[in-house]
């Protein structure tokens, strides 16, 4: 192995006796040593047995070709790593009283985390098919990756899991997720030395700074770096003791190392160092809580070096296997056609003498039983483990104290999210333990700045003088803001899935950055919904504001509103998307989604101010429904329509609402309809999501038989995609944003993609047939005054007055 410092090659080196930071003093006796390798011994037995077998799962017989699954699914390479650090906790926990949770970072790691559960007899007792002996013992082998039983991930299935461990990046940022307002919760997080290559990951360690000692738990991170990822070296395993220690002080951390394969000398070496950890967090926890001051120390960790699919054979066919890639995945292949590989298969299950660990009917036995917690103290039986348990409904004010009372539809104007902040100011200040918002350094650039009177923002970094003015730094705040989307993300879900409440806000144009996230949130949640011990948890909301038709200074960068395209292919149980339009929608639209369970709720609204079009009972009815005429924007009352305007976004509904204006005024005899959107799934099909709208009712807001002038806040194809056919789809034809941009004014951006209402007005004109050709001279008009708008914005910098202030120019209907 190269090395530029051959001191090196010895302190990165995962075999031989343990090398420790903390020198062990004995903390096992030998018959303690005995009795915890014989229990890491039968945790690594079942792993095996998940991977490979579909009977015989005691080895009663020798191994032969039907016993073997028909496809071997499933990875190795992490499991005896996270087993042994589960096991030591175990310890921990019988000796202090501890509540612990185990997130598990590393990537299909989950035989590691099952064959716990199994040994704790948390498995049997949420699936009883599973029970403690041979029958139940084989149906738990045959299932794991297999047809109708469970994925190679700590999937929602596993007990005590929230969080899978396929998508690598955030196990430390939802373990700290976890222990917020959970100040006697310890969360375990065992970080895959592949996963702490990634970019969220990384910044993720900066976590610390805003860990409350006085109010919150704590995380145990355990780097288990075991060398290789699926075929490559990883990059901490492969770097001085100097540098790691370096990089870990760095963060924050005071790092503890575990490094060596000999496990006698591993298991004491290790239950003195998580030992010493454990005592450390203790410390600084009573220090912090005895003063009633906090402050940020240097939080302990581990770094567990071991090799790679430790205890497996050395090698296989010549071929090195254990402490390399190659014992990543399925550690012996072709065991079903190789009858030496079968053999040595059958071996190594037998180095573990699964006859001495469980009795003659297959249970473990009794003095390694012994060795786990009992009852909720089991870590896979943790309630935090399955969150939906502690949550409790928020304390919700009335969000009608907070609408705009009086409001002249269409002329009214005010800052919806302003506004709103007032709202979730006393949300915060009513529920001061179970609800937090999350945001990337944005909140007071969101007009959310009326929260700060309820509560800062969570600083535990330095203070300067001058963040008294404005800093709204607090050791105590409920608002987390970090400029990293992955982490503050990363925190809510964790926050959420451990039993508490959230929102996220965020720019709308960088909220693509956590779309991989979002989806496995969605397919967690997805999949929650069959597994029935799984209770409901709150919603992940997430807020976005700083929309793209109001990033003029910004330019092109950051204009892009495609993060509902993602969103909208999640399945339609978990996801809702609303656009309010004004802000007594955005109240009743909060409302909604802070009272409800199980979804992912995508809001988006303007931060700046806008016109008003509903009064707050007018409001709470258009919300109810998600989609609706406007009669008071409409003239075509008692009579057949000649055009539907429809919108659906505030900017979007704004220039609509103008462009039926226009054509109200220059072309008086057209019978007009206006519609709005709030609730954007009521545009699918009630077969295809619970929210959609059935046909006829489709009909009858947007007839079969007249064009329909959509006005969307996002991607115009996404639209067309979810009106697939509707009658009438034909008339239907939608403006949204096309991917053009620049530095521009926002009447010049709209222009630029065709949403302008002046665009929307020329399209109706050469939509209505019975038009002909006697509109041409209005035609004409509108394309000058858009070429007129488009001038005056390059001349002045600024949309003319005309455009920046127009008001609702016809009188309300009573």
């Amino acid at each position: 192995m190269a090395s530029s410092n051959d001191g090196d090659k010895k302190s990165i080196s995962a075999y031989g006796a343990a090398r420790s930071t903390v020198q062990p003093e004995k903390p096992l006796s030998p018959e303690e040593i005995r009795k915890i390798d014989a229990y890491f011994q039968a945790s690594l037995y079942l792993c095996l047995g998940m991977l490979y077998l579909r009977d015989n799962p005691l080895l009663r017989e020798p191994l032969k070709p039907e016993h073997i699954k028909a496809r071997i699914l499933g990875h190795w390479g992490s499991d005896a790593g996270q087993s042994f650090t589960w096991i030591h906790a175990n310890r921990l926990i019988k000796k202090y009283g501890l509540d612990v949770l185990y997130i598990s970072g590393p990537g299909h790691g989950a035989p590691g985390i099952l064959s716990q559960s199994y040994l704790e007899g948390v498995y049997t007792e949420v699936y009883p098919d599973k029970t403690q002996d041979e029958d139940g013992m084989r149906g738990f082998f045959k299932q794991f990756s297999f047809p109708g039983g469970i994925g190679s991930h700590a999937t929602p299935e596993t007990p005590g899991s929230i969080h899978e461990g396929g998508e690598l990046g955030y196990s430390i940022s939802h373990a700290f997720g976890t222990v917020f307002d959970h100040p006697d919760l310890i969360t375990v997080a065992v970080v895959g030395d592949g996963e702490a290559e990634t970019g969220p990951l990384a910044t993720s360690w900066h976590s610390t700074k805003f860990l409350n000692p006085v109010t919150d738990g704590a995380v145990l991170p355990v780097l288990h770096l075991n060398g290789y990822k699926i075929n490559n070296p990883t990059i901490l395993a492969r770097i001085s003791h100097e540098e790691l220690t370096s990089l870990f002080c760095g963060y924050g951390w005071t790092p503890y190392f575990v490094e060596g394969s000999d496990r006698p000398s591993m298991h004491e070496a290790m239950a003195a160092t998580i030992e010493h950890c454990i005592l450390e967090i203790k410390k600084i926890q009573q220090q912090a809580r005895a003063a009633k001051k906090a402050f940020r120390p240097r939080w302990p960790m581990i770094i567990l070096r071991t090799p790679k699919g430790w205890t497996a054979p050395k090698d296989v066919d010549g071929h090195k296997l254990e402490g390399f890639w190659r014992a990543h995945q399925v550690p012996i292949t072709n065991v079903a056609t190789n009858p030496s590989h079968l053999k040595l298969l059958d071996s190594w299950m037998r180095s573990y003498k699964p006859e001495e660990l469980f009795d003659k009917n297959g249970r473990l036995i009794s003095e390694l039983r012994a060795l786990a917690p009992e009852g909720n103290a089991r870590i896979s039986a943790n309630p935090v483990g399955n969150g939906g348990i502690l949550r409790k409904p928020l304390d919700m004010p009335d969000f009608r104290q907070y609408t705009f009372p009086e409001i002249e539809a269409g002329v009214t104007t005010a800052g919806s999210m302003t506004n709103m902040a007032k709202f979730m100011r006393d949300v915060i200040a009513m529920n001061g333990t179970s609800f937090r918002l999350f945001g990337p350094d944005e909140t007071e650039s969101n007009k959310l700045g009326e929260v700060y009177k309820a509560s800062k923002k969570v600083w535990l970094g330095e203070y300067f003088d001058e963040d008294q003015d404005g800093g709204n730094l607090a050791t105590e705040g409920r608002v987390m803001e970090m400029l990293s989307e992955h982490t503050v993300e990363g925190w809510m879900e964790g926050y959420v899935l451990s039993g508490r409440h959230g929102v996220l806000n965020s720019y709308e144009p960088f909220i693509h950055i956590i779309d991989s996230m979002v989806n496995q949130h969605c397919k967690w949640l997805e999949k929650c919904l069959e597994v029935e011990w799984r209770a409901k948890v709150a919603s992940l909301n997430i807020l976005l504001t700083a929309t793209v038709w109001r990033q003029d200074h910004n330019g092109f960068t950051h204009q892009d509103p495609g993060f509902l395209d993602v969103v909208a292919n999640k399945s339609p149980e978990v996801v809702r998307i609303y656009l309010p339009p004004d802000g007594n929608c955005l109240l009743s639209v909060m409302d909604h989604c802070l009272r409800s369970v199980n979804y992912v709720n995508v809001i988006v609204a303007d931060k700046q101010e806008h016109i008003q079009f509903l009064g707050p009972e007018d409001a709470i009815q258009h919300c109810t429904k998600g989609a609706g005429i406007w009669d008071w924007a409409s003239n075509d009352q008692g009579c057949e329509t000649d055009i539907v305007f429809a919108s659906c976004g505030d900017v979007a509904t704004h220039e609509a609402l103008a462009a039926a204006a226009l054509i109200r005024e220059y072309l008086p005899f057209l019978a007009v309809r206006f519609v709005n959107v709030v609730d954007l799934f009521r545009l699918i099909s009630e077969s295809q999501h619970p929210h959609g709208m059935s046909d006829r009712e489709w009909k009858s807001l947007f007839t079969v038989d007249k064009p329909i002038i959509f006005n969307f806040h996002s991607y115009p194809w996404l639209v067309h995609r979810m009106t697939y056919k509707r009658p009438g789809q034909h008339n239907l034809h939608v403006r949204g944003y096309r991917e053009k941009g620049n530095i521009d004014t926002p009447f010049e951006l709209a222009i630029r993609n065709q949403t302008d209402r002046y665009s929307l007005a020329i399209e109706a004109i050469d939509r209505i047939p019975s038009l002909g050709n006697t509109a041409s001279s209005v035609r004409e008009k509108f394309i000058r005054l858009r070429l007129s708008a488009s001038s005056a914005a390059y001349e002045n910098g600024i949309d003319p007055e005309h455009i920046r202030n127009w008001r609702w120019p016809f009188p309300i209907r009573e």
